[in-house]
């Protein structure tokens, strides 16, 4: 068995969305033992979104069985599509193995801009047609090595919304997608934290 890690390390020093604060790490050492106080938004680093995210009166990801966040998963290359959309005639192409998973990871190449600037303009977005395509299959996340399902400069968050309606989760700031198989088993495990709109997680892929 072989696991790779898809998750960025969390530090003080990250990416985070336009506008939102970094994380901070505060060290105390109270009577010889060491922790670490920390403060930082609920979507930071490699997260995940919640239907309550974006969508109110709708499922937080507390309000999931813990088999939510675990599943067949499958890799989509679109590293050919920087400055492009994610059409429904390039998903298509895939439509067989997506109907046999329960997440599909779109790989990008974009945490290799993980730090830059560049990492928030041209990463390939899907198409609104595309991500309703998407939401027909028994999915129970979308993951992505960039920032958003959405470009970053459009603040409607159609994608989010379509997908996010069917109740299937949005994964965002992976990275390692280019050491995975064409199939593997994905995990992705939340804080359990109550009325939770995202959490911090710690993703990976297990291959047989």
């Amino acid at each position: 068995m072989k696991v790779i890690d898809l998750s960025h390390l969390l530090n003080p020093d990250i990416t985070v969305f336009p506008g939102t604060d970094k994380p901070i790490f505060e060290e105390i050492d109270i009577e010889g033992y060491s922790e670490k106080k920390i403060t930082m938004f609920s979507h930071t680093a490699t997260h995940m979104d919640a239907p309550r995210h974006i969508l109110k009166n709708t499922k937080s990801l507390d309000d999931f069985t813990i088999d939510k966040f675990i599943g067949k998963g499958i890799v989509i290359d679109c590293r050919a599509l920087q400055g492009k959309t994610i059409s429904l005639s390039f998903l298509k192409k895939y439509e067989s193995k997506i109907k046999n998973a329960e997440f599909i990871l779109l790989n990008s190449g974009w945490s290799l801009k993980w730090k830059t600037e560049n990492y928030f303009n041209d990463f390939p977005t899907l198409t609104e047609e595309a991500a309703r395509w998407l939401t027909q299959f028994k999915l129970k996340g979308i993951g992505l090595d960039c920032i958003s399902l959405d470009e970053v400069s459009d603040l409607n968050l159609p994608n989010h919304k379509i997908v996010l309606k069917e109740e299937i989760l949005i994964i965002e700031n992976m990275c390692n997608m280019d050491s995975l198989p064409e199939e593997f088993t994905f995990q992705c495990f939340p804080l359990k934290i109550e009325y939770a709109d995202g959490s911090p997680i710690r993703a990976v892929a297990i291959v047989n």
